[in-house]
């Protein structure tokens, strides 16, 4: 049986990130920062001798330039891409495109940290990451796992969000531990599972 790999990855920097706005669904490209992260995080799956059957990514610019700067740096620019919403980064709603610091001024600081941190609670006319997870975890279970488990070697670039409702179901998190986690933005998280599904090792590929 070939292994069982899946490796996530954040999109590298992008320039709303650089600005500190919500970004969310938006679709800004990535900074010249970004595009290095990208191609450092293909140099050290590189380096680990990883290579990859499939692919999937979100619906957003920042991912699917992540996406093909880490293959262009693997040489597997020809392997099949899944795009899809799914795995796009949470919804911000009203908050999309407003810098973090003056959402803090009009709404309050304490609110604005419930709306970035809690588990549940949605900012106006946008996503929780309970939402989030409601759409990404599906997904995930539909599509991207059974290609795993089938021994297809698998790289996933997606967003903050839509990996750590992955992580709440491979790192076994739950909604009290999950708001407090980080994603290094470029930094491959590698996974190798089970047959029963569960993580067997994992290793997080820093500079």
């Amino acid at each position: 049986m070939s292994e069982r790999l899946l490796v996530l990855v954040r999109h590298g920097q992008s320039d709303w990130n650089l600005k500190n706005l919500f970004t969310g669904w938006k679709d800004p490209d990535l900074t010249a920062l970004g595009v290095e992260e990208a191609k450092a995080a293909g140099h050290r799956l590189k380096a680990r001798a990883l290579s990859f059957d499939r692919c999937f990514t979100s619906d957003l610019t920042r991912a699917q330039r992540t996406l093909d700067l880490i293959l262009a740096a693997l040489g597997q620019t020809a392997l099949p891409i899944a795009r899809d919403q799914a795995l796009n980064e949470r919804d911000y709603g009203e908050l999309s495109g407003l810098n973090k610091d003056d959402a803090r001024a009009r709404w309050g600081e304490e609110q604005v940290h419930v709306w970035r941190r809690s588990y549940d609670v949605p900012p106006p006319g946008g996503e929780s990451l309970k939402d989030t997870a409601a759409r990404v975890l599906p997904y995930y279970i539909r599509t991207i796992l059974p290609a795993v488990m089938r021994g297809e070697r698998t790289l996933v670039a997606a967003h903050g969000n839509s990996l750590r409702a992955l992580l709440m179901v491979l790192d076994g998190l739950d909604a009290d531990t999950i708001p407090g986690v980080e994603l290094a933005t470029g930094v491959p998280l590698v996974y190798r599972l089970k047959a029963d599904t569960t993580v067997d090792a994992k290793e997080i590929l820093t500079a």
